[in-house]
């Protein structure tokens, strides 16, 4: 049985100085992750490593446990090379499964320290 890679699923990779960005397009799944996770440990091994990795998920569709777990592994490498990891304009469904799974703070904290920020500004605590 041949499997054909699925066409859905894009990667686009662009850098700018030492800054990495790649772009998810289609479903981040199990017949998909290792694209994202190979492309990823490719450019991380880059010397000297880019200083930051910005996953763009925008037009990300879908993320099952296998891309959740890519997500970890590519956090790991970065934190290994000491590249910065960013998850921007995560769709709903990510956001969902980031909290629900309890790693939405692990894997999204610049973005979500951000996010909570600007509820501080919008909405200011309550005084008693």
């Amino acid at each position: 049985m041949t499997t054909l890679p699925d066409e859905s699923f894009r990667l686009t990779v662009t850098t700018s100085g030492r800054e990495l960005r790649i772009a998810l397009t289609g479903d981040l799944d199990y017949d998909t992750a290792d694209a994202l996770m190979r492309t990823a440990r490719e450019r991380l091994a880059a010397r000297p490593a880019p200083d930051a990795l910005h996953l763009d998920c925008e037009r990300l569709t879908f993320c099952d446990s296998m891309g959740l777990a890519t997500l970890l592994m590519i956090h790991r490498v970065c934190a290994g090379t000491g590249t910065a990891f960013h998850l921007h304009d995560r769709p709903g469904f990510l956001e969902q499964l980031l909290r629900q799974t309890g790693t939405l703070d692990y894997l999204a904290c610049p973005d979500h320290a951000a996010d909570q920020d600007a509820e501080m500004h919008t909405h200011p605590p309550q005084q008693p």
